[in-house]
């Protein structure tokens, strides 16, 4: 049973590795803007965080799946993922310049927010594809002590310009994190127990997916 990971996110290969699960990578190719403005059309209004994320995943997902039927390859499972981070109402994506990630960083010092990640899982080992998704979210305190000095000195460092709120919590912005409610793994970016759930919706082992050395 092997997983396909429609990501380049080096965090979300990173959890998956953890479990002894390796990925085979096919990055999905997704206008998110134009995908959430078109739902956002359809609906008659904005979207909330957790029907973004889902929305995205899927997207990813599926975006992969054609990849792959294209290539002519045999897959087993697609997971599609995206997350975001809400504080003081506001959805925040990957601020992507260093002028919006120190905005950021500057209201959310002190402050707790929620972040959100979506996950949509394809089943293609049955005679037609089955998808489920779900939404995880885990609430994220910041420190109030955290000064100037060190948020530019974060924001050098390009860490928080690609990731969903601008910090981490499995590498150099853990530190300025001082509490986490909800499980850990949805704020890096896919949480564990909700892909578990998810594989094992299709009847699917969990641990059917472990093929890294050492962890069969």
């Amino acid at each position: 049973m092997r997983l396909t990971l429609a990501s380049t996110s080096p965090a979300r290969l990173a959890l998956l590795r953890s479990s002894g699960i390796e990925p085979i990578i096919v990055p999905s190719s997704v206008d998110e803007d134009a995908a959430v403005a078109a739902a956002e059309a359809e609906y008659g209004g904005p979207l909330g965080p957790a029907r973004i994320v889902e929305l995205l995943a899927k997207a990813k997902a599926e975006a992969s799946l054609a990849v792959v039927r294209e290539r002519g390859d045999d897959v087993d499972l697609i997971l599609g993922g995206d997350s975001v981070f809400v504080v003081g109402g506001i959805v925040h994506g990957k601020p992507h310049t260093p002028e919006r990630a120190r905005e950021r960083w500057l209201a959310q010092r002190g402050a707790t927010g929620t972040l959100y990640s979506g996950h949509w899982l394809i089943d293609c080992t049955g005679e037609e594809p089955r998808a489920v998704g779900s939404v995880a979210s885990a609430d994220v305190t910041f420190a109030d002590d955290i000064d100037d000095d060190e948020i530019d000195a974060y924001i050098a460092s390009g860490e928080p310009l690609a990731v969903a709120g601008a910090f981490t919590i499995d590498s150099l912005g853990a530190a300025f994190i001082t509490r986490i409610d909800g499980d850990p793994s949805t704020v890096v970016g896919m949480s564990l127990p909700t892909l578990r759930r998810l594989v094992r919706s299709f009847g699917h082992d969990w641990h059917a997916l472990r093929n890294r050395a050492g962890a069969l």
